[in-house]
This record gives structure tokens, sequence and C-alpha cells, in this order.
């Protein structure tokens, strides 16, 4: 079994900097230091980092950002890795209202420039910028901004903030010889409190008949969780140490300014009221094999109206009208 990385990421990075405020100095150093991240210590090229650039955000229209886990080995070579997560984080600067949408890794799409392929393909393909260009035209929607993470980041942000506690809610295991044992996973049902390592098998498992749907939710799930965690006042006075912590590991075309203004917005955001979904949902979704690749389809203009039902709290997630 390859080592799959499950991130997330922006969702708990712009709560984390919503705290930050306190600490202007730590906040301004960070956002520096992930905005001007240099070629050579990232995953992707500069043509890559070039391409099929995203669209302005305004300030005053809805944003979105594409959490990107990657499914590299070595963080300090360059490979070009697939995504293994998708996230997109929606938030609207007017209502204040926010949505997490787990895009499912199989989605059968068309990526610009190289044709149908499972949508978690072109990271690999065109770096983060052609990520962004194939889940917007996908979803009918403009991406603004990506951050890139892989496990160790994921590690170093829950460790930081002191673990997490999650109610497991079955017993897993999954024994991988391939990796010498490292990223075995042996979890037992129940209230437990995880850290970096512990969590990162609680969203890594994928080995029962759930399979990536039931992982999407599990990562929704722990998300939720690490944000309120991030709201604490405990962690608010440890925000210098949690930014230094991550700040390796992050990737992100946000500038200072960009990261800034989030930071206000997340702030006024509800986190315990936001809207959380698989794409596609169950209602949309199609098993089949496609040129001996077993991927997930779906009814594209479905797909963009479900989206824009859930951004306008029209739909429920189970795709039923919500009657207001």
């Amino acid at each position: 079994m390859r080592k799959k990385w499950k991130w997330f990421l922006l969702l708990l990075l712009i709560v984390l900097l919503a705290g930050a405020g306190y600490y202007g100095y730590s906040l301004y150093n960070f956002a520096n230091n992930i905005s001007n991240k240099s070629e050579q210590n990232s995953y992707f090229s500069k043509e890559q980092q070039q391409e099929n650039l995203p669209p302005i955000w305004e300030k005053k229209d809805r944003v979105n950002i594409l959490l990107l886990g990657g499914d590299a080995r070595v963080s300090t070579i360059k490979e070009r890795p697939r995504s293994d997560t998708m996230i997109l984080l929606s938030v609207d600067p007017v209502t204040k209202k926010a949505s997490m949408m787990s895009i499912l890794r199989d989605l059968y799409v068309k990526i610009p420039g190289k044709g149908q392929n499972r949508i978690n393909a072109a990271l690999a393909f065109g770096g983060p910028n052609l990520a962004m260009r194939t889940v917007s035209e996908a979803l009918d929607i403009p991406v603004q901004y990506y951050v890139y993470t892989d496990f160790k980041g994921f590690i170093a942000l829950v460790d930081s903030i002191g673990g997490v506690t999650i109610d497991v809610e079955k017993n897993m295991k999954y024994t991988d010889s391939a990796d010498k044992h490292l990223f075995d996973i042996n979890l037992k049902k129940g209230v437990q409190q995880m850290d970096g390592k512990t969590a990162l098998q609680y969203v890594r498992f994928r080995h029962d008949a759930e399979h990536n749907i039931g992982r999407s939710e599990r990562q929704r799930k722990f998300i939720s969780a690490v944000a309120q965690k991030m709201q604490s006042t405990s962690s608010i006075l440890k925000m210098p140490t949690i930014l230094n912590n991550i700040e390796p590991f992050i990737e992100t075309n946000l500038k200072v300014s960009d990261l800034t203004k989030l930071a206000g917005l997340a702030f006024e955001v509800n986190t315990k009221e936001m809207s959380s979904v698989q794409l596609p949902p169950m209602h949309l979704y199609n098993d089949r094999m496609i040129e001996g690749m077993a991927v997930v389809t779906t009814d594209k203009k479905k797909l963009q109206q479900y989206v824009q039902g859930i951004f306008n709290g029209t739909i429920s997630p189970d795709g039923k009208p919500v009657n207001k």
C-alpha cells in the first residue's frame, strides 16, 4: 500500500490565523515565509506555478480555497505527487457562512489540456494551479487559492495544539509490511485523545465497506474538531509556536495581504454551523470502470447545481430542497 496522506488544511490554517491577531509579528513572519517559499523547497516547478493562474479574489465575493494533501513520500526531493485528498473550503464574506466539500479522488473529470482522468491526477500533471482549474471547471465556480501539505504538516499541527478528542466510530486495523509497518493502523472504537500520529491513522483508514466515502467523512469530522480546538484560549496563547511548527510543511499561493484578510474573515465564521458534504453526493454517485480504471462518474450539470444549492442553503446534503 502506498503512503496516502489524507489532508485537509486551510480550514485549520484560517482558524489558526484568526487567533494570531494577538501576535501580529508571528502572523506576518509566518505569512511571509509560506508565500515566498523558494522553488528549491517546493514540490512544484516554476513553470507549473506560473501556468493556469487562478482568478483574483475581490474580497467581496465568495472565496474558494482548495486544500490539497499529496502522496509524496519524501519532502526534500522534487516529485509530482497526486492529490490523495482534495477539500474545497468556501466562505461567503457577506453572510459569514462556510462550506467544506470533500472531492472524491477517483472522480472522473476533464483535466484541461490532459483529457479525461481521475481528478487527483491534475496535481501531478500540472501542479496546484491545474488542480484548481480542474476543480473550477468541474464545479463551475472560481477557485482562487490552494494550500498544499503532507503528513508531516498534519502531525505537526495536531501535536502543536495538544491533540484532539475524537469519538472513533469503529475498530480500525490495517497492516502493511511495504512501509516496514511504520504506518500501520490500529484504533479501537470509542472516545479518545489523539496525538498527531494517532490522528494520522484515523484520517488514513479506508479498508472497510465504506472505502473512500467513509474516509472523506472522517476527514471532515476531524477538521471540524481541530477548528473548534483552534478557537480555544489555550490554542490562541500558543499561536506563535503553532505557526512556527507548521510553516515548513505548507505551500500556498496566498500572499500576506490575502492571509491577513482571510484571518479576519475566519474570526467571524461560526465553524459549528459550517456545512460539510461529499462531492459527488451519493444520489449523484456512480462506480464505473473506464479504460481499466475504477472511477466515480456523475452528472456534471446536476453536480454544479448541487454545489450552488449548498452555497445558497436551498439544498440539503442529501440533495433534497430546503424549505425556508
